[in-house]
């Protein structure tokens, strides 16, 4: 099983459900538009391999079981940009400890911001977790997007507005 947290209008979600037909993703998203874009997506291409939570995120990762998740993908999040908002911001030591619990061992965890600040926060907080190990090894690993992982119009925008994002996969470490 895949999870994608808040999948927006779903572009990455139903591209990866085509990828891959043997493997089950989840996606959660609370807002109304992205789920019936993605709902409409999926019925065109006959993707029987998605299934939708349409509520908090963090509900469902809080009940996963342990090693349950193969991959988990935090795409463009809000950033919260007010410092008085930063608690609400779904990239958090609470967050990364329940994924951390609910991916297999090797499983990857993938994040994306085009927000400078938030970039920073991801970081501090992905790469001091202890069961996070950052694959980077040069800049071209977190400035350039993957072949495997399909663009989102969130990516698009950001580009578009001249916000450069990044990319970050991070890999589970063995138990």
């Amino acid at each position: 099983m895949w999870l994608e947290v808040g999948f927006g209008g779903g572009e990455h979600l139903a591209a990866q459900a085509a990828a891959h037909p043997a493997i089950g993703l989840i996606g959660c998203e609370v807002f109304e538009n992205g789920v019936v874009k993605l709902l409409a997506e999926a019925k065109r291409q006959a993707l029987a391999n998605l299934r939708l939570l349409i509520d908090d995120a963090r509900l469902l990762i809080a009940a996963l079981p342990e090693a349950s998740l193969a991959r988990a993908f935090i795409l463009f999040p809000d950033p919260w940009p007010k410092l008085r908002h930063h608690k609400r911001r779904i990239v958090s030591a609470e967050t990364l400890d329940r994924l951390a619990f609910a991916l297999a061992d090797e499983a990857e965890l993938r994040l994306a911001t085009d927000d400078a600040d938030y970039l920073c926060w991801m970081l501090e907080r992905a790469t001091a977790h202890p069961a996070f190990a950052w694959l980077a090894q040069g800049p071209r690993d977190w400035r350039e997007r993957p072949a495997d992982w399909p663009a989102t119009r969130y990516e698009q925008k950001a580009l578009a507005a001249g916000r450069k994002p990044a990319f970050l996969r991070l890999r589970r470490r063995p138990r």
